[in-house]
């Protein structure tokens, strides 16, 4: 069934981009950016869209849906008056992607399962990219990227040339080897070798999250959410015991974690 869609609604929100960004009457603030201005603000709505869905809030996840189509919006305005690109030429350009990656549901093509399409995926974007210049397999991921989301894109790029460990235990192995390189670099007191090895661990950590099928991102903003319940629990234990936090020793205070864990505390 085709979708409906409220084009008016769409049609002003592009309206209020042109007349933010109006030389005549427009608002002071929209008119300073720039592509690089906006960009930690796509960013953070982004992440404001995933933290809406961790939280399983529909009605905020509207809303911050609309934070990042407006994103959008903004980038395709500037575009449009550097006379790039506009807001249509964006959508026409992934209607064509998504028509061109998906030959089973567009086309005449058939995969068996999501294990094939995603195979399949990868290999249409290989001919793209092969298409578009004679760069190397590593060349168009985004530097920009968070380094978590990097190291999983490079991981899988890397593996979808075939160079990758052939299961989850070689991933593993390399982790304890790289824990085991990092603390001979704390031992030997080198703090240049300590940051080398350290990226070393993060970057092995991410491969292990993607041979078992986890997002690193989503495995730590849960460990970000479940150590920001329980300190606030902490907290409270500190504020009811009528003392403040430096006439706490770490036994005590390491006991009221515990009492947070155990009582169910994310």
């Amino acid at each position: 069934m085709t979708p409906t869609i409220d084009l008016a609604s769409l049609a002003e929100l592009l309206r209020i981009m042109a007349k933010l960004r109006d030389r005549d009457g427009g608002c002071p603030w929209d008119l300073e950016q720039t592509f690089a201005t906006i960009a930690p603000y796509t960013i953070e709505e982004a992440y404001e869209v995933a933290d809406a869905i961790e939280r399983g809030d529909l009605v905020d996840l509207k809303d911050e849906l609309g934070d990042l189509l407006f994103q959008v919006v903004f980038h395709a305005r500037m575009a449009q008056e550097a006379g790039a690109f506009d807001f249509s030429d964006v959508a026409a350009a992934i209607n064509a992607k998504m028509l061109r990656r998906h030959p089973h549901v567009f086309g005449d093509q058939r995969v068996a399962d999501s294990a094939e399409q995603t195979k399949r995926w990868e290999e249409i974007k290989r001919e793209e990219r092969g298409a578009a210049s004679t760069s190397g397999v590593l060349d168009d991921v985004p530097v920009g990227l968070s380094a978590l989301t990097r190291a999983t894109k490079l991981g899988k790029r890397a593996a979808s040339v075939g160079f990758d460990w052939p299961d989850v235990a070689g991933v593993r192995a390399k982790v304890g080897e790289e824990l085991a390189e990092l603390d001979g670099a704390i031992a030997a007191n080198e703090p240049s070798a300590v940051a080398a090895e350290m990226g070393d661990v993060l970057f092995s950590l991410v491969n292990w999250c993607r041979h078992l099928d986890l997002d690193p991102e989503a495995c730590l903003r849960a460990a970000n959410q479940k150590f920001a319940t329980r300190f606030r629990a902490v907290e409270s234990s500190v504020a009811s015991s009528g003392r403040s936090w430096s006439q706490h020793d770490p036994a005590t205070l390491d006991e009221y974690w515990r009492r947070a864990k155990s009582t169910g505390e994310a």
